[in-house]
Order: structure tokens, then sequence, then C-alpha cells
């Protein structure tokens, strides 16, 4: 591309904004995505989890004993994603994996003495991370539910 050429589209481009990068919405969240994931890495390598385990653990610290399709369904994430994450935190002596007796291809997922203690050295990553936003906890909270009605807008109940 010729520079009169370059500078004829950066002009179409500027004179409609909804092509604009920063007026995406997919990139504002995007990129805020990266950023949080960053600011986790550390407080989570204290824990030894990954964020996608990390997440695990706070749905099993809400509700033990689920079943992986449960989990799934919470973190909306299908069982071929989970099962490594499960495998690696089963490994870790956090959670143990119980075939249902009743139906084999059921697996409940439970919390180990230590998942359940590592709740206690978790507790303070919330206000880490309040802190780093610069936010009023209203605000996140206010924010968090923005972006869930969203979410849920994007994902429609299957009929």
């Amino acid at each position: 591309m010729n520079a009169a050429n370059h500078t004829e589209t950066a002009h179409k481009t500027a004179s409609n904004p909804a092509l604009l990068l920063d007026n995406q919405l997919c990139f504002a969240l995007y990129s805020t995505s990266l950023a949080m994931t960053k600011l986790y890495k550390p407080l989570l390598e204290t824990l030894g989890l990954t964020y996608p385990q990390y997440l695990v653990m706070l749905v099993l610290w809400e509700r033990d004993g689920l079943m992986v399709s449960e989990l799934g369904e919470r973190l909306f994430l299908d069982s071929g994603t989970l099962t490594p994450l499960l495998k690696r935190l089963e490994s870790s002596g956090l959670i143990a994996r119980i075939r249902d007796v009743q139906d084999e291809r059921r697996v409940h997922i439970t919390l180990t003495a230590a998942g359940r203690a590592l709740k206690t050295q978790a507790a303070e990553i919330p206000n880490c991370i309040l802190k780093a936003s610069q936010c009023s906890l209203s605000d996140i909270v206010a924010l968090t539910q923005q972006v869930q009605t969203l979410r849920n807008n994007l994902n429609p109940p299957a009929i």
C-alpha cells in the first residue's frame, strides 16, 4: 500500500468512529482481562495456582462437591478444558475427583483438607485487586454486575 492509499484508508476509518480501536467494547474487555490476569499472576503464584485453577477453587469454596458438569456450567468451560485443570489440582492435593456410584460418567469434585485450608491464604486477594483498581467497592460491584449482564445477553440460554 502506498502512502496516498494509507492516508485515504486512515481518513475513512477516522470518519467512521465505529471502526476506531478505542471505541471497541471487545478491545476494552480484552485488554482489561489481560491486565487483570497479569495483576493476579504474582498473587496466585504464592498459592501455587494458575488463574483458571483459582476460578475452580473459588467455585468449590462456595459449594463443595459439585459435579464436573456443574463446575463447567458455572465457569463457562467445557469438560475438555476443565479436565486437565482438575487433574492438576488433584495432583497438587487440593481436590479429589470421585465417580458417582450410580452413574460412573458423573464425577464429583471435593476439596481436600489442603484445598479448604488454601481458602484462608486466598482471602486477601480480593482486597489486593480492589486496591490496585483504585475504584470503590460499590463501583466494582456495579461494574461487575454490568459485565455479567452483558455476558448473559451475549450467551442466551439454550432453548
